[in-house]
């Protein structure tokens, strides 16, 4: 499984941005997919996931009311909605897939596949 993001920029405090990661190559194994994000100094932090055939997501408690994750299955695209974005949403973003089903959705560590990651830049 190949992954390219884009999407990233940079954009004002209470801005919108929208994340896009297509996939190619074995997209028939993915179990699900999910976004991470790190900032410099700091460590990876878990954004979203959903599981890619049934579309059921969860987000992290940082981003719950700002962020939605979804997908187009049959382009075999994920997609990342940031509205209300502050500050500390400054980071570089990931995507990630999981072929496998194993390991926590929230863990980094489950993942195999990732993506180059796309900066975004929120000024205040």
């Amino acid at each position: 499984v190949q992954l390219q993001a884009s999407g990233g920029g940079l954009v004002q405090a209470g801005g919108s941005l929208r994340l896009s990661c297509a996939a190619s190559g074995r997209t028939f194994s993915m179990s699900r997919m999910g976004w991470f994000r790190q900032a410099p100094g700091k460590e990876r932090e878990f954004v979203a996931v959903i599981r890619w055939s049934s579309g059921s997501a969860d987000v992290g408690d940082s981003v719950q009311d700002r962020f939605t994750i979804s997908r187009d299955n049959a382009k075999n695209i994920l997609y990342l909605q940031m509205n209300s974005l502050k500050p500390e949403d400054t980071a570089v973003y990931y995507c990630a897939a999981n072929t496998n089903g194993a390991g926590s959705r929230f863990s980094a560590s489950s993942y195999k596949y990732w993506g180059q990651g796309t900066l975004v830049t929120v000024s205040s």
